[in-house]
């Protein structure tokens, strides 16, 4: 199998793995993920981790050899597949946290990107080389990557295809957190702690966000007015302030 899917303390866990190929992706492999995400959608975990076999690498891109001698329109359908199938995690009930060792490169730079959080080691390396095939990013590079860390940042990485250290993609905002431990451990940990929130609270606050990337200021804060509106009506949000006036946990129900 080229991806795994497992769970762990209500977090499901979806492992790359082609170690042998450094992780790359092939179209089967994207195909893959689609059918696990969709799975893990219906699963009733509170967060998901994606990681890569082995050590050396996260994802080191695309499968290469798959992408020569095809048609345009092929060509066309291919970069759909991998954006609508990396879409996906945008539309999970549940956040999404990349766990990366190693290179996180291209394509597996782009699943990165579009997971909610991103935790690495210190040996992690990212980039979009496709510029040095004469290629650009097609599975959303382009679009995710200056929205996390601003337009000239992105330009640069991507016209240079130069490989970003973890140090500097913590310190630009394309890493959230560096682990110099156990990588699956903080993964699972952090998403252990995500999950023990409201589901429908962090899927509001998540629409909010991403719906603020594509409107004006005046826009978005009317967006957030809304879905603050609608996060007051569910019973969570009575639960939650119920337990705060009487000082326990709240025991949040996703509804």
């Amino acid at each position: 199998m080229s991806v795994d899917l497992t769970y762990r303390d209500r977090t499901a866990i979806l492992t790359l793995s082609r170690p042998d190929a450094l992780n790359a992706l092939n179209f089967g492999m994207i195909e893959s993920i689609s059918e696990a995400l969709d799975a893990v959608a219906r699963s009733g975990s509170r967060a998901l981790v994606i990681t890569g076999a082995g050590e050396r690498a996260f994802c080191a891109g695309a499968d290469i050899t798959e992408l020569t001698g095809r048609t345009l329109s092929a060509q066309k359908a291919g970069a759909e597949l991998g954006q609508s199938v990396f879409s996906k995690l945008d539309t999970l009930p549940m956040p999404s946290i990349a766990a990366i060792s190693g290179f996180a490169l291209g394509g597996g730079c782009e699943l990165a990107l579009s997971c909610s959080f991103r935790l690495a080691t210190p040996r992690a390396r990212f980039g979009l080389p496709e510029v040095k095939l004469g290629l650009i990013p097609g599975y959303g590079g382009t679009q995710r990557l200056p929205r996390l860390v601003g337009e000239s940042r992105a330009l640069e990485i991507i016209l240079t295809g130069r490989m970003v250290s973890a140090e500097e993609a913590l310190a630009i905002g394309l890493v959230n957190r560096l682990v110099e431990g156990d990588l699956l451990e903080a993964a699972v940990a952090f998403a252990v702690e995500l999950g023990g929130f409201s589901l429908v609270a962090s899927g509001l606050a998540r629409e909010a966000v991403r719906r603020s990337m594509d409107c004006p200021l005046h826009e978005g804060l009317q967006t957030e007015a809304d879905l603050s509106t609608l996060a007051y009506q569910t019973a969570d949000a009575d639960e939650g302030m119920a337990a705060f006036l009487e000082k326990r946990p709240p025991v949040f129900k996703d509804c």
